[in-house]
């Protein structure tokens, strides 16, 4: 019984053995090893070409373009080198220096509209504008470095100008009726030199103007300044009236005066001229009476009968009438 186990044992590890030889046989047959891929000598074949596009691209890499609106500065390790203001291609060292472009047009800041008191104390609510462009780059990224932060700057200097520059100025001085009173165009221009020297200065900024472009009253302000102006322009009203009333009469009494000297003197005038033709008159009539007695005295008879007889006028007449005497007998 020994034999015949071990025997059996002996058939089984034969059979197995020879079961993984098949299988091993298999398997170095159907995974051959295959070759690397020769990345070395790849690089080896084109490393000329590799070279001539790694100069290209650093060749690339120094050049940058500025446009006729912009300037350029360029700076190495974030320190400023030099600002170019050329248009057109230019030259920086690759990979150790940058670029950067700032648009050198002149721009238009709008700050929040503000409220300034005046000389005489009256409270204006103004809307103003600046033109102001970028003059000085390098100056300019050292000191504020980004358009925002620039126009923080120049609210605060516009601001601040113009409220010493209104502080000065009377309200008819920035709004009249009259232009030579107006002095709004002159004060902003110095206030435009004034901030732009700063600005160039501090920030490398430059200011080209400022100017104004609403004026209006504080909104609480409005209807109590409106009732000022109105009592105001009564008082002036009144006045006005008061002083015309006044040379009304002074002019009424001075043509009264005119008239009586007038009337005066033409009533002399009158009676001296009425006395001479009475002179001249009896002188005639003394004349006449001297030369024919009985003719003059018929003459007046005769007037004095035109003048008081009419056809309506009936007379009484005596005998003796000398009236009569003289229509019946003629003297």
């Amino acid at each position: 019984m020994h034999d015949h186990h071990h025997t059996h044992d002996h058939g089984h590890s034969h059979d197995h053995k020879h079961g993984d030889e098949r299988h091993e046989h298999g398997h170095n047959h159907d995974h051959a090893p295959k070759e690397p891929f020769d990345w070395h000598g790849l690089l080896q074949r084109n490393r000329n070409l590799l070279m001539a596009l790694g100069v290209a691209l650093l060749a690339w890499s120094a050049l940058f373009t500025v446009r006729e609106t912009e300037f350029a500065l360029v700076t190495q390790l974030g320190k400023p080198v030099r600002t170019v203001t050329d248009a057109g291609l230019s030259i920086k060292v690759p990979l150790l220096q940058q670029v950067q472009l700032f648009d050198r047009r002149l721009r238009v800041y709008n700050p929040p509209r503000s409220e300034f008191l005046t000389k005489d104390k009256k409270n204006l609510s103004i809307d103003t504008y600046a033109l102001w462009q970028i003059a000085d780059p390098q100056a300019f990224v050292q000191a504020v470095g980004n358009e925002r932060a620039a126009e923080m700057r120049l609210h605060d200097l516009v601001w601040s100008g113009l409220a010493a520059t209104i502080a000065n100025l009377d309200l008819e001085e920035i709004v009249s009726t009259m232009p030579k009173h107006v002095k709004t165009e002159e004060v902003l221009d110095k206030l435009a030199e004034r901030s732009g020297t700063a600005a160039l200065e501090e920030y490398g900024i430059s200011i080209a103007d400022v100017r104004l472009k609403r004026l209006n009253l504080p909104e609480q302000n409005k209807q109590s300044v409106y009732a000022r102006m109105r009592a105001e322009r009564e008082r002036i009203a009144r006045q006005y009236r008061a002083e015309g009333e006044e040379q009304a009469l002074r002019i009424r009494a001075e043509a009264d005066r005119k008239k009586e000297e007038i009337l005066a003197k033409a009533y002399r005038e009158a009676e001296t001229t009425k006395g001479e033709g009475d002179a001249a008159a009896a002188r005639v009539y003394g004349a006449a009476y001297s030369r024919n007695q009985s003719f003059y005295k018929l003459t007046r008879t005769l007037e004095a009968y035109r003048k008081a007889l009419d056809e309506d006028t009936t007379v009484i007449l005596s005998a003796d009438s000398e009236l009569l005497r003289l229509l019946t007998r003629g003297q």
